[in-house]
């Protein structure tokens, strides 16, 4: 029932299960495509009736499918936001970006002695 591409198959009408094309073999042969293409042998007529019952049964589980990608976004959304909150939270106690060349220490000092002279007084 089931045939990869590359194989030898009978004649009959061959339905690829990636993209719904169809491939008539009118003598025996092989199917084209990879390995790892798959095809269904049935009749016209068979995958005619299948249709209204694939089609019901998109319809059936829509909703379902429609909150389970709701829920799968609000959780990859939480995620993000407690990986962003986490990662801006951490602290490294200096910043590539500044260069502190007139001596971050020595501006620090310099406001110890004045805030101790004031305590002082």
């Amino acid at each position: 029932m089931f045939s990869k591409g590359g194989h030898k198959v009978a004649a009959g009408t061959y339905w690829n299960l990636t993209n719904g094309s169809r491939v008539q073999m009118d003598q025996e042969g092989a199917l084209p495509g990879s390995g790892q293409t798959r095809y269904i042998k049935a009749p016209v007529a068979v995958i005619l009736m299948a249709a209204p019952v694939i089609g019901l049964v998109f319809a059936v589980f829509l909703p379902f499918i429609g909150i389970a990608m709701t829920l799968s976004l609000i959780g990859k959304k939480l995620v993000d936001g407690v990986a962003s909150a986490a990662a801006g939270s951490m602290s490294f106690g200096w910043r590539p970006i500044e260069a502190y060349l007139s001596g971050r220490k020595r501006k620090k000092e310099a406001r110890e002695r004045k805030s101790d002279k004031g305590a002082k007084s």
